[in-house]
């Protein structure tokens, strides 16, 4: 028996897809804007111009994503546990799993809730890349799209080359994190479950003797 449990608001779904759909947008016309001589997907103005075009509406929907957990308690699934001994430990068995216990036929100790929908490594994971990454990518992009309006803070940070650097480095990042994140979207009761939890919103969690 498994018993169905709502963990993606609809917000949170229609978010997820659009943003995955704009991250590989943008690494496509990346790559276009970089590598000009050795990628023929379009030109390189037109590369340019798309690229501006999703980046600010990511921007925007990253906006509307983080609005929307703060003005709601699903913020509980980014909260690290209150004591930092526990979660730090639970981190590590979660490592376990992934490195070795899955191999093994093992359950998986952590269990979803609709508060709890990550695991602890999960959760800092996340809140680096949510709260950190991706802010200072979209700051990076923004100071590059228009370097004369910015001109102050590009070269507080060191000039063009070093925000295009930073940039960059956050462009192969995220480039590499998106088969890696695919990847553990597979680890699931059955390959599809958390692909499938992603449209309908609903995950499968399994009782104690299916886990076994």
């Amino acid at each position: 028996m498994s018993n169905r449990i709502y963990i993606h608001p609809l917000p949170v779904r229609i978010w997820h897809w659009t943003n995955a759909a704009g991250f590989v947008f943008l690494i496509l016309t990346g790559l276009q804007i970089r590598y000009r001589d050795l990628v023929g997907l379009a030109s390189f103005e037109t590369a340019v111009r798309l690229h501006n075009m999703v980046g600010f509406a990511l921007m925007a929907s990253y906006l509307v994503w983080l609005l929307f957990y703060l003005t709601s308690d699903k913020i509980k699934n980014y909260h690290p546990e209150l004591s930092p001994m526990k979660f730090y430990a639970d981190a590590i068995k979660q490592a376990i799993y992934y490195g070795y216990g899955i191999f093994r036929g093992k359950p998986n100790p952590h269990h979803t809730t609709a508060y709890t929908k990550f695991n602890p490594m999960q959760k800092l994971t996340y809140d680096l890349i949510m709260l950190l990454l991706v802010p200072i990518q979209f700051l990076s992009g923004l100071l590059l799209w228009d370097v004369q309006r910015f001109s102050g803070a590009v070269a507080t940070l060191g000039g063009v080359r070093t925000v295009d650097t930073i940039h960059m480095l956050l462009f192969i990042f995220f480039a590499s994190f998106l088969p890696v994140h695919a990847y553990l979207a597979t680890l699931g009761h059955t390959p599809g479950a958390h692909f499938k939890a992603m449209f309908t919103g609903y995950e499968e969690e399994l009782d104690h003797a299916e886990r076994m």
